[in-house]
């Protein structure tokens, strides 16, 4: 009689969780992060395609139809030289996401990266990071993003740079004491006594353990940088005219709220409250995605 061999046992790894899977997850869980992904998605949209879908030419004038209300033929009406305000408020999306980007890529490269060194390395390195930081803090922030843009010119390309010199201090607190606290942590030194080199450790095992509460600072950091650029150009500081630009737009049509053109402030500003509200309910979500030990 022969003897029947009990079949292998077989361990099956647990089925790994995709990306757009756990997004879903993400997104379905809170229905606050999904309506913030949701604004994003048409923000994203009206930067990229919008200035091309709008039915009118946002710098074309007709005084004829001047301080129109709104109507089927102008959804936000028309300002005081006749400009379609919705082509004008969609237009200048692309103009205020790029500069919110810009600097906020720019400020995690300087700030981010300068925090991380200063945690990861201490000494002297933190000594000057923590130095120029304090020296920043110690100017009303907004107020030096005036004076910054004031001697270099208001260009757009100087805005970026004031926005993310304001922010640079926050950046580099936040990456100082995240790297300070993981330096000394288990996987770092297991990393160091395979042989890494500490440049080596400080990119491969540092920076991508940093990086979910780095995007929530990213994330609420293009608000404040759209809230930055809008308040230089409504001071007259910003962007020039008669580049749609949602500061500017709130700017001109401020002095015709009192005769009861409302609509040339209102839509302008409402269209920049909503991308703030979306960058700050954004974070959240944000972190989410990007945090590792919150995969399902």
């Amino acid at each position: 009689m022969s003897k029947v061999e009990p079949a292998p046992l077989r361990l099956e790894a647990p089925p790994s969780t995709s990306l757009w899977s756990h997004a879903r997850h993400v997104v379905s869980e809170n229905p606050v992060t999904g309506l913030a992904f949701g604004l994003f998605a048409l923000i994203l949209f009206a930067a990229v395609f919008g200035p091309l879908a709008v039915p009118y030419d946002p710098l074309a004038s007709n005084t004829s139809a001047a301080l129109k209300p709104p109507s089927t033929a102008h959804w936000f009406g028309t300002d005081q030289l006749g400009r379609d305000i919705f082509s004008r408020v969609v237009a200048a999306t692309r103009l205020d996401f790029s500069i919110a980007v810009a600097s906020v890529a720019l400020v995690f490269l300087l700030g981010g990266l300068a925090g991380v060194a200063a945690g990861f390395f201490g000494g002297w390195v933190d000594t000057v990071v923590g130095r120029v930081a304090d020296t920043i803090m110690a100017f009303p922030l907004f107020v030096l993003a005036m004076g910054i843009v004031a001697a270099l010119g208001n260009s757009v390309t100087n805005i970026v740079l004031a926005t993310a010199i304001i922010n640079f201090p926050l950046y580099a607190r936040i990456a100082r004491a995240e790297a300070n606290v993981r330096r000394e942590a288990g996987f770092v030194q297991a990393a160091r006594l395979s042989g890494n080199s500490e440049w080596r450790l400080l990119l491969t095992q540092i920076v991508p353990n940093i990086m979910p509460i780095m995007a929530v600072q990213m994330s609420l950091t293009m608000g404040y940088a759209i809230l930055n650029a809008a308040g230089l150009s409504f001071i007259g500081l910003g962007v020039r005219p008669p580049t749609p630009e949602w500061g500017i737009m709130v700017a001109e049509g401020a002095s015709f709220i009192v005769s009861g053109e409302w609509w040339i402030a209102f839509f302008p500003g409402l269209a920049l409250m909503t991308a703030v509200f979306c960058f700050n309910l954004l974070g959240d979500g944000v972190r989410d995605l990007v945090d590792p030990q919150r995969r399902n």
